[in-house]
């Protein structure tokens, strides 16, 4: 029997080449703006665990300066987002380097969003399901809120999804993810612009 996430990996790999060919000339557009507006490399490079943890380098464009305070710490986000890295986080640019990822093999469309390595050891056995499939550029989690929920609500998505990964899930992910970039939703948390860190409480 032909599998689904075959059938996904095999759509995952020829839409980002796809994509990746006919959008080149803008991502070469949003390089330039972005290495000029930063004055610095507009990659945004970190290392996330991927499909049964296995740690992967993900792509994104940068969308904040990197300014220090008098401390040696990263100012606020607010300080350090510039007016086009707003726009390009709004309309979700930033994610495009993430056609890569994809095409590599190591992220998917659709899956749970690969978080940072830190929060490893903090998982619960039944949290760490969340890395059974492919984590995805988009998630239930994502097109449900995605800085504006809570950590207990987030992985509640994300192990829905493990357990009941399905092509109309992943169809209607998909059409809640345009939806929400169209409309700007849930792009920022109340507290910061981007999510508070998971302590390993929910």
């Amino acid at each position: 029997m032909f599998k689904y996430s075959s059938l996904k990996y095999l759509f995952d790999f020829s839409f980002s080449f796809l994509i990746l060919i006919l959008i080149l000339p803008f991502i070469l557009l949003v390089f330039v703006i972005l290495l000029i507006d930063l004055n610095e490399s507009p990659f945004f490079i970190q290392k996330r665990p991927g499909f049964k943890g296995k740690v992967f380098s993900l792509y994104k464009f940068k969308t904040m300066k990197t300014i220090f305070d008098n401390k040696g710490k990263l100012v606020s986000d607010n300080n350090r987002l510039t007016f086009f890295g707003k726009i390009i986080r709004m309309l979700s640019i930033d994610e495009l380097p993430q056609l890569v990822n994809i095409l590599k093999g190591e992220m998917s469309f659709i899956g749970p969003r690969p978080l940072l390595l830190e929060y490893l050891p903090l998982y619960s056995s039944k949290e760490m399901k969340r890395h059974d499939v492919i984590p995805g550029i988009s998630g239930y989690a994502q097109v449900s809120g995605r800085n504006s929920i809570s950590w207990k609500e987030k992985f509640k998505l994300d192990l829905y999804y493990v357990e009941n990964q399905s092509f109309f899930l992943d169809l209607k992910i998909l059409i809640l993810t345009f939806k929400n970039v169209f409309t700007a939703t849930g792009i920022n948390s109340d507290i910061n612009l981007t999510m508070e860190k998971f302590n390993g409480e929910n």
